[in-house]
């Protein structure tokens, strides 16, 4: 009997090995040593092992991808309120998915915003130009070039700094029409002899002569074109001034010279100013270039203006004694809502060219979720300033009006900054 009951006694498992903390020498509870804080895991290992936890992240963030995008385009406030009320582990954090949204979205925007693809020629445009031998021709080339400007400006509205780079060309292409009209004219003049003066009254008026009276002049002074192309070949070295002091800037003869500015970062200022003036050669061959640059360097523009947008809700929102880092996550989902909502703008865009490039229903279609999304932007931020400071319609109005009049001032001012660090370092 007691044989059989000591055999029916199952021996208890040998226990393991408790495992040392390689670092403090402490009994591990887990895969972190509680005393010091060092992992188990170390880089030390396959390196099958490191990708698995690579991925493993990466899932992490895919998983939590979508119970996140749907609520921040669809559901002003929700992620913040989520947030603040301490459900934070479902979702991407603010940090995290603005990072990942805003480099995605400007990323997509470099293959969909483009400056030079027929739309914008700076280039083309400005050899026409050269090679026009009429004032009137000059007029008609300017004419047609600024309309086509005016609508690629209204293609990429809503693109920080994209609107002033194509305004900055704009002014450039007509100071190069109307130094083209006076050269035309001073080789007139000049061709003229004796009568220079009467040659010169006569290209005046052929700014608003018909064609056939300037296809009379051209052919009574055959000499024109070639002073003319001479006179422009010296000029366009000349295609881009930076003036100061009402001077055009020259690094010897006329530098930046702030006077309550150290040497050395005057001579920073005027290393910045000659590395400008020479890359907007490079800009006219490859209009691009510029946009290229903005484009990649807005994300660091809007990481920027993020902490001073925190600073004015806090300023507007001073009696609700909210701490400032509440106002961040306020400010970092607001910009990740703007930031999906142009990456939806931004692949309509794609869609409609690729689709349906002319007129017809589906082009319309695309027209209307376009304008439903540029609608939804200031609707979604007013509503979401209304749930998640939780004052009434008034308030939340006027202070709503002054916010987004302020950072219009200061967005606009980072736009010229980040279009002029981009002129430097493209």
């Amino acid at each position: 009997m007691t044989e059989n009951n000591e055999t029916a006694v199952p021996h208890a498992p040998a226990a393991a090995p408790a495992r040392e903390c390689e670092n403090c020498g402490r009994a591990l509870l887990g895969d972190y040593c509680y005393a010091c804080g060092q992992p188990v895991k170390g880089l030390v290992r396959h390196f099958s092992s490191i990708i698995g936890d690579f991925a493993d992240s990466v899932l992490n963030l895919d998983t939590r991808l979508p119970r996140t995008l749907w609520p921040l385009l669809a559901k002003p406030g929700f992620l913040t309120t989520e947030y603040f009320a301490g459900r934070r582990v479902r979702y991407v954090s603010p940090v995290r998915l603005f990072v990942f949204l805003s480099i995605v979205t400007f990323f997509v925007a470099q293959f969909t915003v483009s400056f030079g693809d027929g739309t914008v020629k700076f280039e083309d445009d400005g050899d026409s130009i050269s090679r026009a031998t009429t004032v009137q021709e000059v007029e008609k080339i300017r004419d047609q070039a600024l309309a086509q400007m005016a609508e690629a400006r209204n293609n990429v509205a809503g693109v920080p700094g994209a609107d002033t780079g194509i305004r900055m060309g704009e002014k450039e292409l007509r100071k190069k029409a109307q130094r083209r009209i006076e050269a035309l004219r001073k080789a007139q003049a000049g061709s003229a002899g004796p009568s220079g003066a009467a040659a010169e009254a006569e290209g005046a008026a052929a700014t608003t002569a018909p064609a056939d009276s300037a296809t009379a002049t051209s052919a009574a002074a055959p000499t024109t074109p070639a002073k003319a192309t001479a006179a422009t070949n010296d000029e366009d070295e000349e295609d881009f001034d930076i003036s100061f002091n009402g001077e055009p800037w020259d690094a010897k003869t006329n530098p930046i010279a702030v006077a309550w500015l150290p040497r050395f970062a005057n001579d920073w200022l005027n290393s910045q100013a000659g590395r400008a003036k020479a890359n907007f050669k490079r800009l006219k061959e490859d209009p691009n270039a510029l946009k290229d640059a903005m484009l990649s360097a807005v994300p660091s523009t809007l990481f920027i203006l993020l902490p001073l947008f925190a600073l004015m809700l806090k300023i507007l929102y001073v009696f609700k004694r909210r701490l400032y880092m509440e106002h961040l996550i306020v400010a970092l989902h607001s910009h990740a809502f703007l930031c999906l909502a142009l990456l939806l703008m931004f692949v309509i865009i794609a869609l409609q060219n690729w689709l349906a490039p002319e007129s017809g229903a589906l082009h319309s279609l695309f027209g209307w979720i376009e304008g439903l999304l540029w609608l939804w932007m200031p609707v979604y931020l007013l509503v979401m300033q209304k749930r998640v400071y939780a004052q009434g319609w008034p308030m939340t109005l006027v202070k709503y009006c002054v916010l987004g009049f302020c950072y219009f001032l200061l967005l606009t001012t980072g736009a010229a900054f980040t279009m002029l660090f981009s002129l430097v370092n493209m």
